[in-house]
């Protein structure tokens, strides 16, 4: 199955149409600062000088890891699929939150090491129970990885055929932050240890053991370097549906909500496959977890909130999504000096 998504590069004729929109508003130029910029990149991901949200997304994408045998996480694995039950009864932050802006909540069961009983909020996408522990075996082979990554992008079109033109992903995974850490370092050449951070909450003790098991199995599969490989060997089956979803949605034109230090390690993938993604994606906010800075650095982002989560579920994305609404409301509704009759 091969990876061939095609994204449209933005048009620079509509983004001086969407700029002179804005500079003829009822304000002093620039004076909206960067929610002018957002409602810039809105447009221009919906080809249109009066963008909507329309039926708002966030899919949360969950899976468990082989890796966690090796002591990296503070939790048990027992914990994806508990908080995956959490957020179906909507008793979990990114629950309520997205409750509270009218956010639409979905969980895709991409690899859960569970039997979860079924919901209608629940999507079974299930590769496997949990992937492999690296240390020693890839996590995952390459056609499984290529299946999963197919597989996040049959989400994506499930939901823009119901009419969502905004999406957000976010995850679940005890054990994701060690996938995404070797991930952002093989695909970066960042060090390792300013990749690799306390995740659930580890001690500096814990934090130790955890920086020496992923210098381990980075030891273990030295020769890896193609960007596919690195998912299929590091990865998790949430983060691969994550790469395919980010570049389906772009593909379609969607406007992408990027969330934390999991979900932008994804769209590091999903770049590296495809560099035009980027085009597409607002960065919500800029996580606690050490590494979420530097990764923002590699994509030259600006994040819209700086609130020292370290969450993940797409917390981020829902908090973040009222300056969304704000963007297109004053693009489509603000007035202009002509309108106003106001002299500048």
């Amino acid at each position: 199955m091969p990876l061939d998504f095609v994204i449209a590069p933005r048009s620079e004729t509509l983004s001086l149409l969407l700029q002179t929109k804005i500079d003829q508003k009822t304000k002093p130029l620039g004076a909206l600062g960067q929610l002018e910029a957002l409602a810039l990149q809105i447009g221009l991901c919906q080809n249109t000088l009066t963008p909507s949200l329309n039926k708002p997304c966030i899919m949360i994408f969950a899976g468990d890891h082989g890796i966690v045998e090796s002591g990296v996480s503070a939790y048990p694995q027992t914990v994806t699929a508990q908080m995956v039950a959490n957020f179906l009864s909507g008793g979990a932050a990114i629950s309520v939150i997205a409750k509270q802006h009218q956010l639409e909540l979905l969980i895709v069961d991409a690899g859960v090491n569970a039997d979860l009983e079924s919901h209608p909020k629940l999507i079974d996408a299930k590769m496997a129970k949990g992937t492999l522990n690296f240390s020693t075996d890839p996590a995952m082979s390459l056609e499984v990885c290529t299946q999963a990554i197919h597989a996040g992008a049959k989400q994506v079109l499930q939901q823009i055929n119901d009419g969502c033109n905004c999406i957000g992903f976010g995850e679940m995974g005890i054990g994701n932050t060690s996938s995404a850490a070797l991930l952002m370092h093989c695909l970066t050449a960042i060090p390792l240890a300013q990749c690799v951070g306390r995740g659930t909450g580890l001690n500096d003790e814990q934090l130790q053991n955890k920086l020496a098991v992923l210098q381990q199995a980075l030891n273990q599969h030295k020769e890896i370097t193609q960007t596919l490989d690195v998912l299929a060997t590091f990865g998790g089956f949430e983060i691969a549906m994550m790469v395919g979803a980010y570049l389906k949605a772009a593909e379609s034109g969607m406007l992408i909500m990027v969330d934390g230090f999991i979900a932008s390690t994804a769209l590091l993938v999903a770049y590296k496959l495809h560099p035009q993604v980027l085009d597409y994606c607002v960065f919500c906010h800029v996580s606690n977890e050490q590494g979420h800075q530097a990764l923002l650095d590699q994509f030259k982002a600006k994040p819209l909130l700086n609130l020292d989560l370290r969450l993940g579920e797409g917390s981020g994305i829902a908090l973040a999504y009222p300056l969304l609404q704000s963007a297109v409301i004053f693009l489509n509704q603000m007035s202009t000096f002509a309108e106003a009759g106001v002299d500048h």
